[in-house]
C-alpha cells in the first residue's frame, strides 16, 4: 500500500489518536511543552530537512548548502538507528515506530539521491565531514533539544580557523600516563648511517619519474624488497608463521623500519604488521583502521603479541587505557585525537587499508600524514608500516600519499634518504637506465609484495565466473530506454559541437568523444536532468537483486554457505526479503551496524549450521573480516574498481581455505552493467604492471565511468 510522504518521513501533520507506542492515543498526553510525544526528538528535525532536498531535487535546484543537509541527515538518521536499537527503555511498540519513521527518512534520501547520484557520494566512508557539515549537525541537535559535545575545531591565538589547536580531545587516562611518565627516552642518530648528500639531483624534478618508473615497468620482477631467507617461524604466542610471514619479520628485526606491506589480500599482513613491532621494540604502537576492522585488530594483537596490552578509542576515549602498548584507533574519530596522539611518543605507526588514504586533500589522509610527521620529528628511526592488498585503486598518483606517510617522499620531492639511494646510483631521469635504478631503489626502502599464487601453495585457486541475466519485461524496457535517451543525448551534443567547427568529418573525432564523456560525468555530478549512468548502475542493482539471489538460495543449496554482497542497502534489502521467501536463513552485515551486532551476525553466518548465506555490503563488509567457512561469493553489483571486488573476494579466499574459491558475478546483458564489468577487468592490468612486474598490458587510469560513457557513445555513433 503506498504511504503518503509525510509518513514515509516520520514527519507533517498525524492524527490526534495515532498510538505514541503504549497503546494509548496522543490526544491529552502531551509534553509539558506542549509537543506531542511524537514531535520531539531529532526525528521530525530529520523529516522536515529531508523533506526540504526532496522537494528542491525534484526541482533541479539542489545547492551546496542542501547537498550538506542531506549528509547531515543521514548522518544523524545512522546514529539514531543505532541508538534506537539499543535503547532498552523502549518498549517493542515504540522501537518499531522510531525504525518505521527512520526508514521512511532513509526511502526519500535513497529517491532523492536517485536524482542526483552524485549525492552517493557523500555517504561512503570516505566522505569528508567539512565544516558547514559539522555546525549543521550541532544545530539540528541542538533544535531537538538534545546535548551537544563540543566537537568544532578550535584555533590558535591568531584566530585562524585552518590554524587547529594540536589537543581537541585528551582522554583522562592520557594525562595520567603523562603525569606518570613525563619524559621520554631520547633516541640519537648512528652518523654511520646517514643518507649521502644529493649533488648530482639536487636541482632535477624528481617524483614524476619515481611514479613514471613503477607505471612502466615490464621487466618481469615483482615490486618486493629482498628480505631475509629461513627466517624463524616460531612466536611467542605460539601459532606458527608461514615462510613468508617470517620473512618481513625478520627484516624488521634486521633493522629494516619502513614496509609498504601491499600482500594480497587474505596472507595475514596484520600478524606480520603486530610481529614486526615486536620484533623492533616499537612499542607503544599506534593502529589506524577502519572502523569496521577496529575490534578484529584487537582480537589480534591479545593472539600475537599477548605480552602488550592493547586498547581502542572509541569516540572520545572515556575507556581508553593509555598504558597499553598498543592504540588502535578508526579513521573515523582520528580528528578529535590527533593533538595528543602526536605527542604521546609512539615508537610505531601502523594504517591498515592504507588505500583509504589516496586522496591527500582529505580530512583522514591530512590526519594521518600529520602523525607521521610528528613520530618522524620525535622518533630517530620510527616504525611505519602501510598496509593495503590494493594500493592501486585509479591510478599510479595512489602511491604518493603513501609514500609521504612512510617518509620517502615530502611535497615535492624524496626525503634524503631516498634521495641519497637515487644519488647513488650515479644516473640522472636523462639516463636511459635511471628508471630501473630508481623503481628498484624506490622498492628497497621497503615495498613488500607476495602474491598468494607464489607463496601460499596451500590456498586453492581462485576464479571469478560471470553470469549473464536478462532484464525482461517493464523494468529491462525501462533501463533500455533510459541508456538510449543518455546516449541520444551525447550523439546530440557531438553533433552540435561538429557543425560548430564548420568542417564535416565523416572519421569520428575521439578527442572529441572523451571531452563529451567527460563533461558528461561532470554535468551527472551537477545534477543534470535526464539519465546518467550512476543512476542506470543502480537500477540495474535493483533490477538484478531477485534473479541474484534466487541464484544464491540453489548455491546454498547445493554447495553450502555462501556470501552476497551488494553496493546498495535497497539490493540487500530485495536480495534478504527474496531468500525469506525461499526459506534461506541469512545474516546481515551493514554499516550501520555497532560492533556488537556486527558480530553477532559474523558469528552467527560462521558458527551457525542453520545459517547459510549472510548478505554484506560492499563498503561495510568488504575490508577486514574472515568468511572463509564459505567458498563461494555472489557479487550482485558492480564496484567501480577491481580493488573493491578483490577485497570482497578475499574475505572467503585467504589463509586457512581448504577448498576453491569462486566469485560469481551477475552481469546484466546488454546493458552498460557488461560494459563496466570489462572495463574493471582492463583496469586490473595497472596493478599488475606496477607491483607485480607483470607485462600485462595495463588498462588506462581514466574513470570507469568516463570511458564506460565513451563506449556509449562511439555505438551510438557507429549505429546511425
Amino acid at each position: 500500500m503506498a504511504r503518503t510522504q509525510e509518513n514515509r518521513a516520520g514527519g507533517g501533520a498525524r492524527s490526534n489518536t495515532r498510538s505514541n507506542g503504549n497503546g494509548n492515543g496522543n490526544n491529552g498526553k502531551q509534553r509539558r511543552n506542549g509537543k506531542p510525544r511524537d514531535e520531539e526528538g531529532i526525528l521530525p528535525v530529520l523529516a522536515r530537512a529531508v523533506r526540504e532536498v526532496e522537494s528542491r531535487a525534484q526541482r533541479r535546484h539542489l545547492n551546496s548548502d542542501q547537498r550538506t543537509t542531506f549528509q547531515v541527515v543521514a548522518l544523524l538518521a545512522r546514529e539514531e538507528r543505532t541508538r534506537v536499537k539499543a535503547d532498552t527503555e523502549l518498549t517493542e511498540a515504540r522501537r518499531a515506530e522510531q525504525l518505521k519513521r527512520l526508514d521512511g527518512i532513509a526511502t526519500i534520501l535513497a529517491k532523492t539521491a536517485t536524482t542526483d547520484s552524485t549525492l552517493f557520494t557523500l555517504l561512503g566512508d570516505d566522505a569528508e565531514i567539512t565544516a558547514d557539515a559539522r555546525a549543521l549537525r550541532r544545530e539540528m541537535l541542538e533544535s531537538a533539544g538534545l546535548a551537544v559535545a563540543d566537537d568544532r575545531p578550535a584555533v590558535d591565538a591568531s584566530g585562524d580557523p585552518d590554524a587547529l589547536v594540536d589537543r581537541q580531545v585528551v582522554p583522562r587516562s592520557v594525562v595520567r600516563r603523562q603525569l606518570a611518565n613525563p619524559f621520554q627516552t631520547p633516541e640519537y642518530i648512528d652518523v654511520t648511517d646517514l643518507p649521502t648528500p644529493a649533488r648530482r639531483l639536487a636541482s632535477w624534478e624528481l617524483l614524476g619519474p619515481l611514479f613514471e618508473s613503477f607505471e612502466r615497468a615490464t621487466d618481469g620482477r615483482a615490486s618486493s624488497m629482498e628480505l631475509p631467507e629461513d627466517a624463524s617461524r616460531r612466536t611467542p604466542a605460539g601459532p606458527e608463521l608461514m615462510e613468508h610471514q617470517a620473512a618481513l619479520v625478520a627484516a624488521a628485526d634486521a633493522g629494516h623500519r619502513t614496509f609498504l606491506l601491499a600482500d594480497e589480500p587474505g596472507l595475514g599482513k596484520t600478524a606480520q604488521a603486530l610481529l614486526a613491532a615486536r620484533a623492533a621494540k616499537a612499542f607503544p604502537l599506534l593502529v589506524v583502521v577502519p572502523n569496521v576492522v577496529k575490534s578484529s585488530w584487537v582480537r589480534e594483537a591479545r593472539r600475537w603479541t599477548p605480552g602488550h596490552p592493547v586498547t581502542a578509542i572509541h569516540g572520545d576515549g572515556h575507556d581508553l587505557d593509555a598504558f597499553a602498548d598498543i592504540v588502535v584507533v578508526n579513521y573515523d574519530v582520528l580528528d578529535r585525537h590527533v593533538g595528543w596522539l602526536g605527542e604521546f611518543g609512539f615508537r610505531g605507526m601502523v594504517v591498515d587499508e592504507a588505500h583509504f588514504i589516496k586522496n591527500r586533500s582529505s580530512q583522514r589522509s591530512r590526519n594521518v600524514l600529520r602523525l607521521s610527521e610528528r613520530i618522524r620529528e620525535r622518533r630517530a628511526r620510527p616504525l611505519l608500516m602501510a598496509l593495503t592488498g590494493t594500493p592501486l585503486i585509479n591510478d599510479i598518483e595512489d602511491f604518493r600519499a603513501i609514500w609521504q606517510f612512510l617518509g620517502w617522499i615530502g611535497e615535492k620531492a624524496p626525503t634524503p634518504y631516498l634521495l641519497g639511494k637515487l644519488e647513488d646510483t650515479g644516473l640522472t631521469p636523462i639516463d636511459h637506465q635511471f628508471s630501473g635504478a630508481a623503481r628498484r631503489c624506490v622498492i628497497d626502502m621497503g615495498i613488500v609484495r607476495r602474491r598468494k599464487v607464489d607463496v601460499a601453495s596451500d590456498i586453492p585457486a581462485r576464479r571469478v565466473a560471470d553470469l549473464p541475466v536478462e532484464l525482461d519485461g517493464e523494468v529491462g524496457r525501462s533501463i533500455a530506454a533510459a541508456e538510449r535517451e543518455l546516449a541520444t543525448r551525447m550523439v546530440g551534443r557531438y553533433d552540435a559541437a561538429m557543425a560548430a567547427r564548420g568542417t564535416p568529418s565523416a572519421e569520428m573525432d575521439l578527442d572529441l568523444v572523451h571531452a563529451i564523456a567527460v563533461s558528461e560525468r561532470k554535468d551527472s555530478e551537477g545534477s543534470k536532468t535526464g539519465e546518467n549512468v550512476f543512476g542506470m548502475m543502480r537500477r540495474i542493482g535493483r533490477a538484478k537483486a531477485g534473479l541474484a539471489a534466487d541464484y544464491t538460495a540453489q548455491l546454498a543449496r547445493s554447495v553450502g554457505k555462501v556470501v552476497f554482497f551488494a553496493k546498495h542497502i535497497d539490493v540487500m534489502d530485495a536480495a534478504e526479503e527474496a531468500l525469506a521467501s525461499r526459506g534461506i536463513r541469512y545474516s546481515s552485515i551493514r554499516g550501520d551496524q555497532t560492533a556488537a551486532q556486527r558480530q553477532a551476525a559474523i558469528d552467527g553466518f560462521t558458527g551457525d549450521p542453520e545459517v547459510q548465506v549472510v548478505v554484506c555490503s560492499l563498503m561495510a563488509a568488504g575490508v577486514g573480516l574472515n568468511l572463509q567457512v564459505a567458498s563461494d561469493v555472489v557479487l550482485a553489483e558492480l564496484s567501480w574498481t577491481d580493488a573493491e571486488q578483490t577485497q570482497a573476494i578475499d574475505r572467503v579466499h585467504r589463509i586457512g581455505q581448504d577448498r576453491p574459491v569462486t566469485a560469481w558475478r551477475i552481469i546484466a546483458a546488454q546493458t552498460v552493467d557488461a560494459r563496466i564489468a570489462e572495463l574493471i577487468d582492463a583496469k586490473a592490468g595497472l596493478a599488475a604492471r606496477a607491483l607485480d612486474g607483470s607485462d600485462t598490458e595495463a588498462g588506462s587510469s581514466a574513470d570507469v565511468q568516463v570511458q564506460a560513457l565513451e563506449a556509449m557513445l562511439v555505438e551510438a555513433l557507429r549505429a546511425r
